[in-house]
């Protein structure tokens, strides 16, 4: 059986003999340059570990110990892999395993760790309400990408989101300067308005004066 040092070792040898230099300049760019790519197409990177998923899914168990160790790695290949094996295990996940995904959520940020980490916190959030408060006090952290978590989490719910909730969070990020909290909030409006666009056009009359134009246009795409 491998330990977590093999495991590590060795899907960063199977990284490093699929790895395309000339993708991974094209990669890191597009990121601007804040991480090192291996320039694996996603495809191919999750045929690397697929058999481990599956494997790791079966004990439902969640090692944290491997986890913490991609985490660690400079190649965002690494940080990728952490957030599939979350999601392929969310179901052995819990209230009490957030402070874990908060501890990645507040390293190696930006836009595609923090929503690829949104999809498990949301999962859990859907089977386990006590996540609500959480999620209200996510919505308030001096880190912006926590809230951005916070503000969109509830995407994809359909008829099972709880509007009030997604109002308070939406109402406590009102008349930020920051982009990526008003592009979240209009992706979290314009989401819920493919199931119920009447509450989102009442949401926008009676808020439109404290939102951002960016927020208004993207919650208004399908209304």
């Amino acid at each position: 059986m491998m330990d977590e040092t093999d495991i590590y070792h060795e899907l960063k040898t199977a990284f490093e003999r699929t790895a395309d230099p000339e993708k991974a300049v094209a990669m890191a760019a597009y990121m601007r340059d804040r991480f090192a790519f291996y320039g694996i197409p996603t495809p191919e990177r999750k045929a690397i570990y697929k058999d481990l998923l599956k494997k790791q899914r079966k004990t439902g168990r969640v090692d944290w110990v491997v986890l913490d160790r991609c985490w660690e790695d400079e190649h965002r290949e690494f940080q990728y892999f952490v957030t599939d094996y979350l999601y392929e295990l969310r179901k052995s996940l819990a209230l009490e395993d957030m402070p874990r995904l908060e501890k990645y959520a507040r390293t190696r940020q930006w836009w595609d760790s923090i929503d690829l980490l949104n999809r498990v916190v949301g999962f859990v959030a859907l089977s386990d309400r006590r996540m609500d408060e959480l999620m209200r006090a996510w919505s308030t952290d001096g880190d912006f990408w926590i809230r951005r978590i916070a503000i969109e989490h509830q995407l994809g719910r359909r008829d099972r989101t709880d509007t009030g909730l997604l109002e308070e969070i939406i109402l406590n990020n009102l008349g930020s300067d920051e982009f990526f909290i008003n592009k979240a909030i209009g992706w979290a409006l314009r989401d819920y308005s493919k199931t119920d666009s009447e509450w989102v056009r009442d949401f926008l009359s009676r808020h439109m004066d404290k939102m951002d134009k960016l927020s208004v246009r993207e919650a208004g795409k399908y209304i």
